[in-house]
């Protein structure tokens, strides 16, 4: 086994390059039972291995101590073997075997004749990549992708077999269906197919009904008896319950998720006297309101937004100011209105919001659909008992940046940079981007601003073929086709397979969550280690090395 390269992406993690999908499993085992100090997670894929770090001290020491791994030495423990009955009807199944060659009944016994390995999640929790022996089952995705495909849908694509845990879009060629449930958080580990682990199909007849997956009891409507509450009365676009999120189970398909701005989340508990990871509300442009039930102490901040208090009659007592504690008394209710500048407002409360944790965090993530439902009107959220005696905070300035102008978003190349040219790189940074109307937590879509501020361009790449999916990671610039980069945020998908040109800066992500549709921005190449302005000269441009590890021959991206 041996590293091939290390490209790093944003100054706080890297991608491992292995020669072979049995070197990804191996280091990603061994990584995963003695993690490095500050790993955040570790991403396996069909041929590199992502790994993300609390801080860039510890992704730089980390980068040194694995290439002082002897790793010759590792072998990769046997994982499980899954069976999975298949009943083969699935509508593309007559399609694949034209394709293939081998005709329905052939693409049924190759798929069941061979045993497939678990390479890496992604796209969804329980959706995992698995990689079989036979070549001749290595088909195109649909030209067009599906609006929705159902739960259990056994699916070939590319050189991937896999069943999609749950009804979504998707694009890969669908042969049969099974009914085993490959995500269940009530089991002890919620995944059915783990990274490493192998796979046999097994073709029946009548797909075995098995009981639904099971749930969490039902509690008793105690909602009504609540004494320390929020009763949410309008919701607006969106309101989610939101903390610092669950890193740690990426291979399971699990982004981190957490507050989209986690500045203005962490100054809205401080500001109540909450430890940083309290569960707070994050509201979506405005219109949102609640009641109170008890007494409370509250704080919002984030995008600016008017306030206003009203008791129970309907009359208004306060306009609070924006980053202050303020009380909010049993029967009276908060609204905040649209806001003024940014998009993302937090609402904290004094305990914080007792939301059930799903994998140890109360946050919302929309892409994979864990953690507590989007606020509704008539949604009861519990508040906790504040613990200790943490005093509530002073007055604070926002933390949002001032100006009407274009955001400017600090970014480092790679870990695909070389998959562009210099051209690329220079529009990427010479022109301004406009947020489309389309972004989410998911991501921001971007587009150039117009022939206004000057030439427009999109990103070409300057090599065909297609990148096989990898990690990736918040801040991630990720180029499809079209040229127009997807900038992911905290729900993005695990993996993915376009090229990411370059990262934002974390530092940076809570100006990024904070971009309303139509916004312009710029973005400015800076070094890893500093943040300060870096302008590479073009030649440069192509799989550069980090600054920090100059001198170091086996260190830096591969070309």
């Amino acid at each position: 086994m041996s590293i091939t390269g290390i490209r790093w992406a944003g100054p706080r993690a890297w991608l491992v390059e292995l020669n072979d999908l049995a070197s990804v499993l191996a280091l990603h085992q061994h990584l995963a039972a003695d993690p490095l100090p500050g790993q955040l997670d570790a991403v396996a894929a069909a041929a590199t291995l992502l790994v993300k770090f609390s801080s860039r001290v510890q992704a730089v020491a980390g980068h040194s101590a694995v290439q002082r791994l002897e790793l010759d030495g590792l072998h990769r423990a046997k994982g499980h073997e899954v069976t999975i009955d298949v009943v083969y009807d699935g509508e593309d199944l007559a399609e694949v075997g034209e394709l293939t060659g081998l005709g329905a009944d052939g693409v049924v016994a190759a798929h069941t004749d061979q045993l497939w390995t678990a390479a890496f999640g992604g796209f969804a929790p329980g959706f995992t990549y698995l990689v079989g022996e036979d070549k001749r089952l290595e088909v195109p995705r649909r030209t067009s992708p599906r609006t929705a495909v159902p739960a259990g849908a056994v699916a070939l694509g590319g050189a991937f077999s896999a069943v999609y845990p749950r009804q979504s879009p998707g694009g890969w060629q669908l042969i049969g269906r099974t009914s085993a449930v490959l995500w269940e958080l009530g089991r002890d580990s919620p995944a059915l197919v783990r990274p490493g682990d192998t796979v046999r199909y097994r073709a029946v007849r009548e797909a075995i009904k098995v009981a639904p997956p099971r749930e969490r009891p039902a509690p008793a409507d105690h909602a009504s008896l609540l004494q320390s509450a929020l009763v949410i009365t309008a919701p607006g676009l969106q309101s989610l319950v939101q903390d610092l999120g669950r890193p740690g189970f990426g291979d399971l398909g699990v982004s981190a998720a957490g507050a989209a701005d986690h500045q203005s989340a962490r100054q809205a508990n401080r500001l109540v006297g909450n430890s940083p990871g309290a569960a707070v509300i994050e509201n979506l442009l405005g219109g949102f309101s609640a009641q109170s039930r008890g007494d409370h102490v509250v704080a919002v901040a984030g995008a600016t937004v008017a306030l206003e208090v009203r008791d129970a009659k309907g009359a208004l007592r306060l306009r609070p100011a924006m980053g202050t504690p303020f009380a909010l008394l049993d029967g009276e209710s908060l609204s905040l209105d649209t806001p003024t500048a940014g998009v993302r407002s937090y609402l904290g409360i004094r305990g914080g919001l007792d939301a059930t944790p799903v994998l140890g965090s109360r946050s919302t993530d929309s892409m994979s659909g864990i953690g507590p439902e989007p606020l509704a009107a008539g949604t009861v959220l519990p508040v906790a008992a504040a613990a200790g005696s943490q005093p509530v905070g002073g007055a604070e300035a926002s933390t949002l940046r001032p100006g009407p102008g274009p955001a400017v978003l600090r970014v480092t190349l790679g870990p695909r940079d070389d998959w562009f040219s210099a051209d690329a790189l220079q529009a990427l940074t010479g022109q301004e981007w406009a947020v489309g109307a389309q972004s989410n937590r998911i991501g921001i879509r971007l587009a150039p601003a117009g022939a206004d501020n000057g030439p427009s361009d999109a990103l070409e790449r300057s090599r065909g073929g297609e990148l096989p999916s990898e990690g990736a990671v918040a801040g991630a610039l990720q180029v499809p086709p079209n040229g127009h980069p997807v900038l992911f945020l905290n729900d993005h998908p695990v993996t993915g397979g376009y090229p990411v040109i370059a990262v934002v800066v974390p530092e940076d992500h809570p100006a990024a969550a904070q971009l309303p549709p139509g916004h312009r921005v710029r973005f400015h190449v800076v070094d890893a280690e500093t943040l300060q302005p870096e302008p590479p000269a073009p030649q440069e441009f192509s799989a550069r090395p980090d600054p920090a590890l100059r001198g170091k021959a086996s260190e830096g991206a591969t070309p």
